[in-house]
């Protein structure tokens, strides 16, 4: 049976709870942004990730990329998984929309580092020449071309609906909506990513993980 040569892992809601954290951190300057150039519109939270969700900060204004507004947690499960991974000797990558500076942040702070070295840290906000944002999959390709993999070699990790356009095997990451928002949300979300993305798998809770790996290596 073929076997996936690297994991591609988001680090926002699916390494990491911090979309919602660093979203609030963000919030108060959108609005100040807002103000100052006059425009009445106003978010809370939960219509800034409505609207921006996968989106990274540059994207929606230009910000500082400053770290110290949050507090990430790792989501729960993702250390034995990642320690399974590693002791099965699959390389890992994280590949994120978010400014390189506070991926790097978030995954030193929950005490994941170790596991991505920081060249094997992949931001379509800071790593590339041009920009980008999902579902543009130009940070993806970047990245398979950095670690010397093509695309059907590897797999990804997404949570998100603007996730990247579906020339990767895809395990979609639906816990953060039943930990955030409730199981129907997260069934919502499931039904989503397996049809306007083309998941080949969902996946409910990272203890998961390894049965959706063989599954994505069966479909190799």
């Amino acid at each position: 049976m073929p076997r996936v040569k690297y994991i591609l892992l988001d680090c926002d809601n699916t390494l990491c709870l911090s979309e919602h954290l660093a979203f609030e951190a963000c919030t108060d300057l959108t609005n100040e942004v807002l103000e100052k150039y006059g425009k009445s519109d106003r978010y809370t939270v939960k219509q800034l990730l409505e609207d921006f969700v996968g989106h990274n900060f540059r994207g929606m204004l230009s910000m500082p990329t400053s770290t110290a507004s949050w507090v990430p947690a790792t989501m729960p499960g993702v250390l034995d998984q990642l320690a399974w991974a590693k002791k099965e000797g699959y390389p890992m990558s994280v590949v994120s929309t978010s400014a390189k500076p506070r991926v790097v942040a978030s995954i030193k702070k929950v005490g994941i580092d170790h596991y991505f070295p920081d060249e094997h840290v992949y931001s379509a906000a800071t790593s590339m020449e041009k920009p980008s944002s999902k579902p543009d999959p130009a940070i993806y390709n970047f990245a398979c071309e950095k670690l010397g993999v093509s695309q059907k070699e590897c797999l990804t990790q997404e949570w998100c609906h603007r996730c990247h356009a579906c020339r990767y095997p895809l395990i979609g990451y639906v816990g953060v909506y039943g930990i955030e928002e409730g199981p129907e949300k997260m069934e919502q979300m499931a039904k989503i990513l397996k049809e306007q993305c083309n998941a080949a798998v969902i996946m409910y809770d990272w203890k998961e993980f390894p049965d959706c790996v063989k599954k994505i290596e069966e479909s190799l």
